[in-house]
């Protein structure tokens, strides 16, 4: 009895943890310890009744309705289905933590792999990296020796550009730098074999404005990973405007065979993901002039399930990566948009996140300050100042609502715009690379059970304080099934 009450507890706290102690996990555990103590027939009758009651809970709405967007996504629209492209080999370019990640996927696929980088030292770092991992996935027990020894044996590193015409699939995963891009896209035409699918790993830039590189923008498709690529389910394949029917085809097969969630994006800055969440970034930031800390925006929104906060997931990512994009859009920005310089500033004194120590928190010894220190809070306190904002506290529920409006806002224009496919598609890529909470389905399953009128009157208070930069969306095609 004793060693099997100690073996019920350590499987109740690997459920738990499983589960992120959901209410219906810590139901479900009561129900099966409750059942063990009564006649077979009597505990499943127990069980049956917990079991009903919890089919009909919103959290279990939510994750029907997650379940069965995820298997529509995957489903090419009729005027673009076409029989994908063979591969069985994929060429690498850039042996970063980004190259390196997207090699261990296919390889664990089954499929060659060719890792090309510019110079030695980099590709070894980038060889060394792949080795090492499956060195510890044996070491761990989750793979056998033999067996992590053959998917090694799949990988060729070279610098040689001419090995790309081994490749029937080439994917660039180099310097987010469009400049940067077409010249490698140069090279990839003059050396991949005719009729490769060529990939572009970019999480922002324009798809075509690379595929025009080449002499064959219908063979370029974008393929968005995202970090670290090997294990993050979300694959956004990016139709650019000359991609052909079966070059997206093998996009979302690549994605499959990966076991990967392929979702179709319209070309557009950011694709789906990274432009809802760049608008629920900056309504964040608005709350921060507004009066709330980074930390009671993060603390918030983590209470109703995200893992991290925006300001967490800034300094985890780096701050310099956003400063960078912003600094490329500064020419074209709207002067009469508000503007949150806050990150600019935070950029400027070095704080670049986790990797220099200092971000919107502090870091030490991998731990994150629970608080902002006096220089962060001084740095917002003057933005808020400059605006002519008096600060108040932003209780909870304000900042969930407000995160929450400017994703369904921006999830709507990209409905309108073709940029989104199917309203639904969007709740997969937020849930599945962006850590909204499953059990809440997504921002738009989020919105159609809120009460339309009131969503409406909020969403344009949003607007009138964003003033010029914000585009107030029609919200009938993503409410309307």
């Amino acid at each position: 009895p004793a060693e099997d009450a100690a073996l019920v507890n350590q499987a109740e706290q690997a459920a738990l943890r499983a589960g992120r102690r959901r209410p219906a996990v810590v139901a479900a555990i009561e129900a099966v310890k409750d059942a063990a103590r009564l006649p077979f027939d009597k505990g499943l009758a127990r069980e049956r009744a917990v079991f009903q009651q919890l089919r009909t809970s919103p959290e279990a709405f939510a994750l029907r309705h997650q379940f069965f967007a995820e298997r529509d996504a995957v489903r090419l629209p009729a005027d673009v289905q076409a029989a994908p492209r063979p591969v069985q080999t994929v060429a690498i370019i850039g042996a970063g933590t980004m190259g390196t990640g997207i090699a261990i996927a296919a390889l664990d696929a089954g499929l060659a792999v060719v890792l090309l980088e510019q110079d030695d030292a980099a590709l070894q770092r980038g060889g060394q990296r792949v080795a090492e991992h499956y060195v510890a996935r044996a070491a761990a027990g989750k793979l056998g020796a033999r067996v992590a020894s053959d998917l090694v044996a799949n990988l060729h590193a070279t610098t040689d550009w001419t090995q790309l015409a081994r490749a029937d699939l080439v994917i660039e995963a180099v310097f987010e730098d469009l400049a940067v891009k077409q010249a490698v896209f140069q090279k990839i035409d003059a050396h991949a074999r005719p009729g490769a699918v060529l990939a572009t790993n970019t999480s922002y830039l324009d798809v075509d404005a690379i595929a025009n590189a080449t002499a064959r923008p219908q063979d370029v498709l974008g393929l968005h990973f995202f970090s670290p690529a090997n294990v993050m389910k979300l694959l956004e394949v990016v139709r650019g405007a000359q991609t052909a029917p079966d070059v997206l085809a093998t996009g979302m097969a690549l994605g499959k065979r990966l076991r990967k969630l392929p979702v179709l994006c319209g070309n557009a800055f950011g694709f789906v993901g990274n432009r809802i969440y760049n608008a629920y970034r900056q309504q964040c930031e608005f709350m921060l002039e507004d009066g709330a800390w980074p930390e009671d925006v993060d603390q918030a929104l983590q209470a109703i399930g995200f893992a991290m906060g925006p300001f967490s997931v800034a300094d985890l990512s780096g701050l310099d990566i956003a400063w960078r994009m912003r600094q490329a859009q500064a020419a074209t920005r709207d002067p009469r948009t508000r503007y949150v310089a806050i990150l600019d500033r935070l950029c400027e004194q070095g704080r670049l996140g986790r990797k220099t120590g200092a971000g919107y928190y502090t870091h030490t010894d991998g731990r994150q300050a629970t608080t902002t220190d006096v220089t962060v809070r001084g740095i917002i306190e003057a933005a808020s100042a400059q605006r002519g904002i008096t600060r108040r506290p932003l209780a909870a529920p304000e900042i969930q609502r407000r995160a929450l409006l400017a994703m369904v806002n921006e999830a709507a224009l990209l409905l309108a715009e073709g940029v989104a496919h199917r309203a639904s598609d969007i709740d997969v890529v937020l849930v599945q690379g962006y850590g909204f909470p499953r059990w809440e389905g997504g921002p738009l399953f989020w919105a159609r059970h809120q009460d339309r009128t009131l969503l409406e009157q909020d969403l344009k208070r949003l607007a009138a304080e964003a003033s010029q930069g914000f585009r107030l969306a029609d919200l009938t095609p993503l409410l309307n099934p």
